[in-house]
């Protein structure tokens, strides 16, 4: 962007500038366009390890020989001339890189684990880059003041070190990620380069789930295209500059980096497919939205959303070809699409910044307007329709209305195919360890709703449903030994029947449910207690229940001993209660780590106080709760 900006500085009329700053921006995309088409069949034909360490070691060569050259030299035209080339075969090399690092990357870890993989290598690329970047270039510039005529110069130092980085990589790589290899089936068979380029494309054109990624990626770069194209332009339109520019530009990749950071944490369970399309509409709304902005502010706002729509569909879509296409075609894809979206990026953003340079301000009734502005309307609505053309490919769940799925996955109450709302009930859950009278307050916030004209739905976990029952049986009342795998499996089947069984409906019929245990009880005994991973019962539990999450959960706390003993005054001891104290003391404060982590979601009652007064201070954190709209956390 600096040697764009630098081009346009070069020259007067508005026309000029517009075709310097695409111009510029079009020659740094054209390895694409050159070698993109092929790039991927290498990532798909040969051993991915030694292509990402012999491109990595070329572009140390190449670094390195840029600060080299111009030492030896001494004349600035070959310079500044190898430079450009050098640059050029970096980026070249970069292209043939880039296909083989993606396609290997779902080789090294589970699919349940590439979201978050690449969230951190998009965080780092598109969040701490720009700032290293701008620092560097900070540090650079001050020192070249003091020091600027031999080869230990600032400049030099710089890129000597970048050098250095892509040989440390092509160590790293050989000596310590053997995994990446990634041999694919297709290379065996003899078939040529050409062949295995047409098979990927071929896979493309009649992959819906392929076509819908590349419908809404290139609809999504060619809005960012006209957005970086057009920037400069749109700053002069809100009487702004060089600085505008600056802060518009900044704050797209500031978007950008939330949406990658935060945006799996705001949607939650949403189905990925479904999320991509939606992240593309919502960054083409933004667009739009800067088409029609008033002054800067509202500027700044909507190119924080278009970065932050663009950054959710971009980890959406990367991830899902990470998953969902094979190994032996893989790299051909992602090759198809990263040259596709920066050919597209490079046209959008080279006619979009010579049209509005061309274009300029019209009088149009006595009003003045600005061409970038229909320019971005137009881009804004074209991305629009891409998003909704990639849902429409994509939808994986036909039977959920979009909006109220949506809503359901932030508000931590997703929908299922053939489900309604969720509704304005309320979900209760009282939580706590043998002997400490959930079952006695249940029964009396119960009876006191009931005063209040609710009616509530009492219910339990296990045992709540027909199915329920017999897995009670087998959980608790059983003799068999059941190993604690056996265990935390047979709950969330009981979990799973009674939220679709007993605590949905109720919710959609905006009733009140009181259940006595829920997802804590198995991670404090299943986790806890049997000394299980507790992010694995987590996912067990949030799986069967479709990530629902209660309003408010109660916890009475009390000494195992106290309450072990109360429980065996009350009945015989099942196999739950026949466990050690060492065991039911790791459940307590397993228990109390859970509610310190979300206090605003818990209430901790002391339960080994008068039982009246525990259901007074229920009934008036019941009663706040009645008062307002359902939380949902």
């Amino acid at each position: 962007m600096a040697t764009a900006i630098f081009a346009t500085a070069q020259v007067s009329s508005s026309a000029a500038k517009g075709a310097a700053f695409g111009g510029v921006i079009a020659i740094r995309l054209l390895p694409a366009l050159i070698l993109g088409p092929i790039a991927g069949v290498f990532a798909d034909r040969f051993d991915r390890r030694y292509t990402m360490v012999v491109c990595d070691l070329l572009r140390f060569v190449l670094f390195a020989s840029i600060p080299l050259v111009g030492t030896l030299a001494r004349n600035a035209g070959v310079a500044v001339s190898w430079a450009a080339i050098a640059t050029f075969l970096i980026e070249t090399v970069g292209m043939i890189w880039a296909p083989a690092k993606e396609a290997a990357v779902p080789n090294l870890l589970p699919k349940g684990k590439l979201e978050r993989a690449n969230q951190l290598s998009l965080v780092m690329t598109y969040g701490v880059a720009p700032v290293s970047a701008a620092l560097t270039i900070v540090v650079v510039s001050s020192l070249l003041k003091a020091k600027t005529d031999t080869w230990a110069s600032p400049s030099n130092i710089a890129l000597y070190f970048n050098a250095l980085t892509f040989l440390a990589a092509a160590v790293t790589v050989f000596f310590g990620i053997k995994e990446i290899s990634g041999r694919s089936a297709k290379r065996d068979k003899g078939e040529g380069v050409l062949t295995q380029f047409l098979d990927g494309w071929r896979y493309v054109g009649r992959t819906p789930l392929v076509r819908g990624l590349v419908f809404g990626m290139l609809g999504a770069f060619a809005g960012a295209g006209v957005v970086i194209g057009a920037g400069p332009f749109y700053a002069e339109s809100l009487g702004g500059g060089d600085a505008s520019f600056g802060m518009l530009f900044g704050t797209l990749f500031v978007g950008l980096a939330i949406g990658i950071a935060l945006g799996p944490r705001l949607i939650g369970t949403l189905s990925r497919k479904r999320w991509f399309g939606a992240s593309i509409v919502m960054a083409s709304c933004a667009v739009f939205l800067l088409a029609i902005a008033p002054h800067l502010a509202v500027a700044v706002l909507g190119a924080l959303f278009v970065g932050s729509g663009a950054g959710m569909a971009f980890l959406a879509g990367t991830t899902m070809l990470g998953t969902e296409i094979g190994d032996d075609v893989r790299g051909r894809v992602f090759g198809f699409v990263w040259t596709a979206v920066r050919v597209v990026l490079m046209l959008s953003i080279s006619l979009s910044a010579t049209l509005v340079g061309f274009g300029g301000t019209r009088l149009i009734f006595g009003v003045n307007v600005s061409f970038t502005r229909i320019l971005l309307a137009a881009a804004g609505i074209v991305g629009a329709m891409a998003g909704v053309l990639a849902f429409r490919q994509m939808d994986d769940r036909p039977g959920v209305p979009v909006l109220k799925d949506i809503w359901g996955a932030v508000s931590r109450r997703p929908l299922t195919v053939g489900e309604t709302d969720p509704g304005k009930g309320l979900f209760i859950v009282f939580e706590g360890g043998e002997g400490v009278g959930k079952s006695t307050q249940v029964v009396k916030l119960a009876a006191w709703l009931r005063l209040r004209g609710q009616e509530p739905v009492v219910t339990r976990e296990p045992g709540a449903t027909d199915i329920g029952m017999r897995i009670r049986g087998l959980v608790l009342d059983g003799k068999d030994d059941i190993s604690p795998r056996a265990e935390a499996l047979l709950y969330a089947a009981d979990r799973a029947q009674h939220v679709t069984e007993v605590v949905r409906p109720a919710l959609a019929e905006g009733r009140v449910v009181l259940s006595d245990r829920y997802v804590d009880s198995s991670l404090a005994y299943q986790g806890a207690g049997r000394t299980m991973a507790a992010d694995e019962i987590s996912w067990l539990s949030t799986w069967a229940t479709g990530a629902l999450k209660p309003d408010l959960t109660i916890l009475l706390d009390l000494d195992p001993a106290v309450g072990l003993k109360r429980a065996g005054e009350r009945s015989g001891a099942d196999r739950i209660e026949s466990e050690s104290l060492a065991f039911h003391e790791r459940v307590r404060y397993a228990f109390l780590d859970l509610a310190s982590a979300d206090p605003k979601s818990y209430l901790v009652i002391d339960a080994s106080g008068d039982p009246e007064k525990i259901a007074l201070e229920i009934r008036e954190r019941i009663d706040v709760l009645l008062t307002r709209e359902p939380a949902h956390v």
